[in-house]
Parts: C-alpha cells; sequence; structure tokens
C-alpha cells in the first residue's frame, strides 16, 4: 500500500490543486472595468485601448519611452542623509525607505536621464509615485536641481514629469526646503535661455504643485490627471460649497486658464520635441506622414472619367 500513498495519492492531489496565476497578469480599467493584458496594457504606454484612462507608469519605464530607441545616460545624483531627525511614527523612517527600496527597485522618488528625443537633446527628470508616493524630500530635491544643473551646463532643454502627494513629513522642514531650493533651479534655467517644460501626470499634488511642477514655460497635462494643492475634501469644507465634479482634473484646470495643453500620452513624446525644436531652434526629426488613401467616391469619380472621355472623343470624330 506504499506506492499508493506515495505516488498515486499525491499525483491525484496535483490534478485538483489549484494552479497559482500572478495577480498582475490582467489589469482593471478603473473606468469601464475593462480586463486587458498586461502585456497589451505595457505596448500601448499603460493607456486602456478602449476607455483611453492613462494608468500609472513606472518610472524608468517613462525614460525609455520618451528617448530615441530608449536611449539615455542616468544622471548621477548625490547621496544625502537619510534620516536627519530619527523619525518614528509607526514604524521608523529608514525601515520605510528600505522597504520603498525593495518594491520599487530604485534608490530615491526621482530619475533624472540625458538623451535624444526626435533628435533633440534633453535632460528629463521623471517622479516615481511608488517610491513612498513621490513625496519630495531632501534626496529628491538634490535630484531635480542636479538634473537643472546638468540642463544648465550642457544648454539643453529640462523636462519634468511631475507625480507626487506632496513634501515628504518625516523629514519636516528639511523637505519644505527643497520648495525653494527647486525654485533657485528653475530661474537658472530661465537666465540661461533654456525652455523647462512640464508635464503633469496623476496625481500631482501638495507641495510640488506649490513649486517647481507650476513654475514651467509650458505646462501639459495627461488626461484625467488630478492636478491640486489641498484635497478635495479639504477644499469643500473649507469654503462650504460642492464642488463641480471634475474639479482639479487636467481638462477643468484646461479650461480655467491653469495649464496650456492635455496630451494623450502616445503624442507627449512628438508634442515636446516639437515644442523644444521651436524654443531651441533647432530641428526635430519627426516622423513622416503617410500620403492619404484615395477614397470610394474618388475612384468611381477617375473610372468614370476612363470611360466618357474615350466616348466624347468618338462622338467629336463623326
Amino acid at each position: 500500500m506504499n506506492w499508493i500513498n506515495s505516488i498515486v495519492r499525491p499525483k491525484i492531489r496535483d490534478l485538483w490543486k489549484k494552479r497559482e496565476v500572478p495577480e498582475n497578469l490582467w489589469i482593471k480599467c478603473p473606468e469601464t472595468g475593462e480586463m486587458v493584458f498586461h502585456r497589451d496594457l505595457e505596448a500601448n504606454l499603460w493607456v486602456i485601448p478602449n476607455s483611453g484612462h492613462h494608468m500609472r507608469m513606472p518610472a524608468r519605464k517613462r525614460l525609455e519611452a520618451f528617448f530615441d530607441d530608449g536611449d539615455y545616460k542616468e544622471v548621477e545624483t548625490p547621496e544625502v542623509q537619510a534620516d536627519p531627525h530619527k523619525f518614528r511614527d509607526s514604524k521608523r523612517y529608514t525601515d520605510r525607505l528600505k522597504d520603498a527600496r525593495s518594491k520599487s527597485g530604485e534608490n530615491e522618488a526621482i530619475l533624472v536621464g540625458q538623451g535624444k528625443v526626435n533628435g533633440v537633446e534633453i535632460t528629463a527628470a521623471v517622479q516615481n509615485f511608488d517610491f513612498i508616493a513621490g513625496s519630495l524630500g531632501m534626496a529628491a530635491g538634490e535630484a531635480i536641481l542636479t538634473g537643472m544643473l546638468k540642463a544648465v551646463d550642457d544648454k539643453t532643454p529640462f523636462v519634468m514629469f511631475a507625480a507626487s502627494g506632496g513634501a515628504r513629513m518625516q523629514e519636516g522642514i528639511l523637505s519644505l526646503m527643497q520648495m525653494p531650493r527647486t525654485t533657485v533651479g528653475v530661474q537658472m534655467l530661465r537666465e540661461a535661455g533654456l525652455p523647462y517644460i512640464v508635464v503633469l501626470t496623476n496625481p500631482t499634488t501638495g507641495g510640488v504643485s506649490a513649486s517647481y511642477a507650476m513654475l514651467g514655460d509650458v505646462h501639459i497635462a495627461e488626461p484625467g490627471a488630478q492636478i491640486g494643492f489641498a484635497g478635495r475634501r479639504v477644499i469643500e469644507q473649507t469654503v462650504r460649497e460642492k464642488l463641480p465634479d471634475d474639479f482639479q482634473t487636467a481638462e477643468y484646470l484646461l479650461e480655467h486658464g491653469m495649464i496650456d495643453m492635455v496630451v494623450p500620452r502616445q503624442q507627449m513624446k512628438e508634442t515636446i520635441a516639437r515644442i523644444c525644436g521651436i524654443l531651441m531652434k533647432r530641428e526635430v526629426d519627426l516622423p513622416k506622414l503617410e500620403a492619404p488613401q484615395e477614397t470610394e467616391a474618388a475612384e468611381e469619380v477617375e473610372a468614370k472619367a476612363s470611360v466618357e472621355e474615350p466616348a466624347k472623343e468618338a462622338e467629336a470624330a463623326t
């Protein structure tokens, strides 16, 4: 009976055992409930094909999609003191940093890269919302300032992809000081005559929206992005009024003149390249437009003309 217990029964259990399937293979659209295969979503730049809903895009993948052929040089950023206040709430701040680095695979909330976008040399920074909600701390502030100084040295436009919940409370006043520091960096770009373009992604809130995220020469937003300073509930309680349903969305801000344009993610690269090319007076390598195909109506007219012309010639000969 040992062979039954050791061989037959385990095989029967394996037949009935549920197969373990990774949870992230299919992504659900928050608007329509549509299920999209993760590879199809990634190929479409994390935009739901049917609804057009813009999902949150990984920071490093955004840089790869932005630069030509995904080729860019990552700009090294200086290290800062990890926990200056020895802060602790429900857990130690140092432990939060370790968890964030382990889950995101990144060292901090800001990535800075330099490369060509449609032939135009550009320096770009991306805020990683998956790293403690993209919060602005000393390391993030240093990274942004380093990227801006690099752009000034190399005379390139600077593009900022903002996504944040605001200042990092665990660093207190040192976090808030990054707001004026990054503002100084923006001023240095202006004095150098270099374009500073801000792309507002979902969400861009808090101290970030009160500093460098709203100081660009051109403000572009992704469709449906939440953009604001204080939260909707806080504002409603303060003004004691019911706010519009689309309040603090990219489309609402565009309608009220707070941003310059709302651009879908698939068109973002070409749009920024065009703007930088115009402002920097440089040539831009844009994809050639295909010649419009002939319509059925045009084909019918051409066929009718080919029949009528010989008939007219024969009639004129007689």
